[in-house]
């Protein structure tokens, strides 16, 4: 009778434990299973570039020696460990290994997430959070740097709000996850930005007697967080980096990711603030204030930028886990302490079964970027031509860095500056066609690389002095050619 008794509830304790490593192989499988998905972005090409670069090297960049238009000028890369890794993943299994590495760590951000969050709320609310943040990321799920730098993100939210939750200070064993962070990718400057905020909430809600103490504490971890940022190849250039793309002005707005939200149409963010909106009014969910202003931050740099929601999504639901675990029912029991046998060899035979399934898939599935955004043919007849200053689209740029042609102008947008990439959108869609022929002729362009079904491609097919050498449905190429007359003569409309 009691081991009958007793049974169903070590039974539930395991499988509340377990509910991250669930979470974690849900994920991997889904995305790895769409992992095309993940290469919809040009810039993949140039982010392993970079890092097949700095192996072969063993250096850093430091100035730009991918374009003809700021070649020379200083330019660094605040997710060089990225690339690299990206570099290594591509060279070792080609484009199914970048694959597996961004979906790899897109199930570990997931798992540290929900193994958070299921300590503090019942496992329905966490599969709900969970479910949420990946509808929430959804559109910013790319094998590129910040994906890798998601699992150190969390892990150091984490913490701090470990932290706060007991009204201590984070431990500075934590510090080397800043300094892996600082340089896997730029948004670092984020994790650093948190620990005021978080900080005063700890000390707030501490007894009189320890604040002064806690205050002391909270300001030399920050002082030692600081300093740990700058543990990179760039020093205290990588803190300077963040402000240089903000700093872009309308530039960021040409770029999808960096535009803010847009509530005209109803879409993940749309919806997930709505129901929060919803759900807080109808439950009466109350916080700290200081809580109250990181969630607010959140959600502003989530309709400032939509790149953000992924800081919405996995950020928000930490700071609110606890408070709200408290309203709402937090877990029944409590997490096991330590780790049987068992659980071991659970653990051992749902690796080996990953990886066993992860060779099928790759044998079967082709993984490749979207060739929307890879001209081939076009940039092979573009070589053969051994031209120096191409008037490129902006979406070429990545694909033109891997095969070794100079760029005008590409996705490390914050080298080009606010004034050239304007210019060029308003060029290359005839937003004000005499920037067309004004970039053409101040940067003595000898060919154009547009794409094919593009404003400027259609001027150019009825512009003298401009032939057309290729075409094909993705690209092409127009030859500057002194008294080339033009290949497509105007429409006339009949009277």
């Amino acid at each position: 009778m009691t081991m009958s008794a007793t049974h169903p509830v070590v039974t539930r304790k395991t499988m509340h434990g377990l509910l991250p490593l669930w979470v974690g192989i849900a994920v991997y499988t889904l995305w790895l299973a769409a992992g095309n998905a993940l290469l919809r972005d040009p810039d993949a090409y140039w982010q392993i570039a970079v890092g097949q670069w700095i192996l072969d090297h063993h250096a850093v960049p430091t100035t730009d020696i991918y374009s003809f238009t700021m070649y020379g000028q200083p330019w660094i890369s605040t997710q060089w460990l990225s690339q690299v890794l990206y570099a290594v993943a591509y060279a070792g299994a080609g484009w199914t290994g970048v694959v597996v590495l961004a979906v790899a760590a897109l199930a570990v951000t997931m798992a540290l997430l929900a193994r958070f969050l299921d300590k503090r709320l019942p496992a329905t609310v966490t599969i709900i959070f969970v479910a949420t943040a990946l509808a929430l990321m959804a559109g910013h799920v790319v094998a590129r740097p910040h994906l890798l730098a998601m699992p150190v993100m969390v892990a150091w939210v984490a913490s701090l709000v470990n932290a706060m939750d007991r009204r201590s200070v984070p431990s500075f064993w934590l510090l080397p996850l800043m300094v892996l962070w600082a340089n896997l990718h730029g948004g670092f400057i984020l994790g650093l930005a948190l620990i005021g905020p978080i900080g005063i909430d700890a000390i707030w809600h501490a007894p009189k007697t320890m604040q002064r103490a806690l205050l002391l504490r909270w300001a030399l971890f920050g002082i030692a967080a600081l300093a740990a940022s700058c543990v990179t190849p760039y020093g205290w250039d990588s803190l300077l980096a963040s402000r240089r793309i903000l700093n872009l002005g309308e530039a960021l707005a040409l770029i999808g990711e960096w535009r803010p939200a847009n509530f005209n149409h109803v879409g993940p963010l749309e919806l997930t603030v709505l129901a929060a909106f919803a759900l807080a009014l109808w439950r009466g969910i109350t916080l700290p204030p200081m809580r109250i202003v990181l969630v607010i931050g959140f959600v502003f740099m989530a309709l400032s930028h939509v790149r953000n929601a992924e800081v919405l999504a996995l950020l928000a639901p930490m700071v609110l886990a606890t408070p709200l675990g408290r309203q709402i029912g937090g877990p029944q029991m409590p997490a096991a302490n330590h780790v049987s046998p068992s659980r071991h060899l659970l653990f051992a035979g749902i690796a080996i079964c990953l990886i066993a399934g992860t060779f099928v898939l790759a044998s079967v599935q082709r993984y490749m970027p979207l060739e929307a955004a890879a001209p081939a043919k076009a940039v092979t007849e573009l070589q053969k031509l051994k031209l120096s200053r191409v008037f490129n689209d902006y979406d070429f740029g990545g694909y033109l860095i891997a095969r070794g042609v100079p760029t005008f102008i590409d996705g490390r947008t914050e080298l080009f500056g606010t004034k050239l990439m304007v210019d060029h959108n308003n060029a290359s869609g005839l937003i004000e066609p005499d920037n067309l022929f004004r970039l053409l002729k101040d940067y003595d362009i000898e060919a154009t690389l547009l794409r094919t079904q593009s404003a400027a491609t259609k001027l150019l097919d009825r512009v003298d002095g401009w032939e057309k050498v290729y075409s094909d449905d993705i690209a092409t190429i127009h030859l500057r050619k002194p008294g080339a007359v033009h290949s497509v003569a105007p429409a006339v409309k009949a009277n």
